[in-house]
């Protein structure tokens, strides 16, 4: 076999490899015939999904992280894996260019028309996009402006029998100066045009305050509102019903936290399988973790659909905990999104992602060596601390306890001072583990940077001076979020950080864990650090 073939065939079996690996700290599928909640334990906040032929697709927010619009897969909606993003960089480039904590991708809806995947999301500062493509997994079409507009939020659409195109989406106060309505518009025969002023067609202040997030559906005649009143962490799921597509509408709830532990089951999606059953995807915020993801069995009864389980008999379901799985014709395997890197291919694994649309100059995989280098960049002049710095390679917490450990060689340019890369966890505060430059050689330290979103300067300590460039960096996340920073200068002793910092959100996101390497000087070259592998494990 030729030696190019070879290598090929390795790099095809790592990448395969890395993203065929199931998580050592959730996994839903219980492994007998049953799931327990949530199916991801992950922050995939505001999710809808569609099913198409045999196969289920889901795609969530993700603000300012690029790549952008994650797709997922699964053939049972337990079992899901990450297979792609809509968004490779993010419209307007130069606006994404720096970070935009909580703006940009807002919660999007995915449907299958006429052959193609459709997929709409908002951006509540420049308007409703459509992004389309032949195939889930990419590639997907540069995005188009649908409506132009400041607060245009959590769009759907509606293909309706006669023809017609509607579109239904609600208002962010913080730009439109209103919320707690929703509207439909009508959109042109492609689906890409808003067309009309469109009507208000629910009011949500007496009943659903913050109502939001409406997912569009028909079926008997009726047309559906499926919307969340009541906020993120406290509300419920409201359906609305109408036998004209403006209104008026009957108003019901579906399902609330009843007496379980879990807070305002919020926005998500139906979903119909191919035997005929009924189930509903919708996510549970918890705090520095963020907006997980639930399945809940659903049944219509007199044309009005209850989410959950009915104990009571009121009509209004509760989220289950454990339940038996969907019934889907062909037995699925166990699958989880990816967590660990070995950083052994050509790409990153699709779990990644960083703070703004990336330069090529940020990184680089080196598939022969397995090791992901991250060149130092040198941060905003206007950055305060790390908050405003775009070049984080981040991923989502994977559950509420877990480990991370990574392995990192930092390569230095001597001429300079103060080059750092290493471990963080990064929120509205941050703490992270690294190496630092310094004249007189590399050093351990450990930061903390409180209220870093309102600016607050990080404290720094030292821990060690090093005598090597190698070294393991560790941090273990236990219930609450509390995150033990340790080091190790062999991978198998390991001492801990004299602190244990708590874990907060980000700006409508959970709290994120990954790698940097950045400089406060301009040079002609960048130090870098190579990093062995990312592992997360129990």
């Amino acid at each position: 076999m030729k030696l190019k073939t070879l290598t090929f065939l390795l790099l095809f079996s790592a990448t395969a490899f890395a993203q065929k690996q199931v998580s050592k700290v959730w996994v839903a599928d219980l492994g007998n015939g049953t799931y327990k909640n949530p199916v991801l334990d992950a922050d995939y906040s505001d999710p809808d999904a569609i099913r198409v032929g045999e196969d289920f697709y889901m795609v969530s927010s993700s603000f300012d992280a690029v790549p952008g619009l994650p797709i997922l897969h699964s053939k049972d909606l337990v079992n899901w894996t990450i297979i792609g993003h809509a968004l490779k960089r993010q419209p307007p480039f130069e606006h994404f260019a720096k970070t935009q904590h909580g703006n940009g991708v807002w919660a999007p809806s995915i449907r299958f028309h006429n052959g193609e995947f459709y997929l709409y999301y908002p951006d509540p500062d420049f308007g409703i996009y459509l992004t389309k493509a032949k195939n889930a997994a990419g590639p997907w079409s540069n995005p188009v402006l649908v409506e132009a507009g400041k607060g245009l939020i959590d769009p759907c659409p509606l293909w309706d029998e006669d023809g017609k195109v509607y579109l239904t989406h609600a208002y962010a106060g913080s730009r439109a100066g209103i919320k707690s309505i929703i509207v439909v518009k009508q959109m042109n025969a492609k689906g890409d045009k808003v067309i009309d002023e469109g009507k208000l067609v629910y009011d949500g202040h007496e009943l659903d305050p913050t109502i939001e997030g409406p997912k569009f559906y028909k079926r008997n005649g009726f047309y559906y509102i499926f919307a969340p009143g009541g906020g993120v962490a406290t509300g419920w799921q409201t359906i609305l019903r109408s036998k004209n597509v403006y209104g008026p509408y009957e108003r019901k709830v579906a399902i609330d936290q009843g007496k379980t532990k879990i807070n305002g089951p919020h926005q998500g999606a139906w979903v119909t399988t191919q035997t005929g059953e009924d189930w509903f995807l919708h996510f549970q915020d918890k705090g520095a973790y963020g907006r997980v993801v639930h399945l809940q069995p659903m049944k219509w009864i007199n044309n009005w659909p209850v989410i959950g389980i009915d104990k009571d008999g009121d009509g209004i379901g509760e989220p289950v905990l454990v339940y038996k799985k969907p019934n889907i014709t062909k037995p699925t395997p166990i699958a989880t999104p990816a967590e660990s890197d070995e950083f052994n291919g050509v790409n990153l694994g699709l779990q990644w992602q960083w703070q703004a649309n990336p330069q090529a100059t940020w990184s680089f995989l080196n598939p022969t060596k397995g090791m992901l280098r991250l060149y130092s960049v040198k941060m905003p002049d206007s950055a305060k601390n790390f908050w405003e710095v775009p070049n984080l390679l981040l991923q989502k917490f994977p559950t509420e306890r877990f480990n991370v450990v990574t392995k990192l060689a930092f390569t230095p340019n001597t001429k300079l001072e103060n080059e750092k890369a290493g471990l963080i966890i990064a929120g509205l505060s941050y703490a992270n583990l690294a190496v630092k430059s310094k004249k007189d050689g590399n050093y351990l330290v450990y930061t903390v940077c409180k209220a870093a979103d309102k600016g607050k300067q990080e404290k720094e300590e030292t821990i060690i001076k090093l005598s090597t460039n190698t070294i393991y960096l560790a941090v273990t996340v236990s219930e609450g979020a509390k995150c033990q920073f340790s080091y190790s200068l062999d991978g198998d002793k390991y001492t801990n950080i004299n602190n244990v910092f708590e874990a907060e959100p980000g700006k409508w996101i959970g709290a994120k864990v990954g790698l940097f390497a950045v400089r406060d000087q301009q040079t002609n070259d960048a130090g870098y650090a190579d990093f062995d592998f990312f592992r997360i494990e129990k």
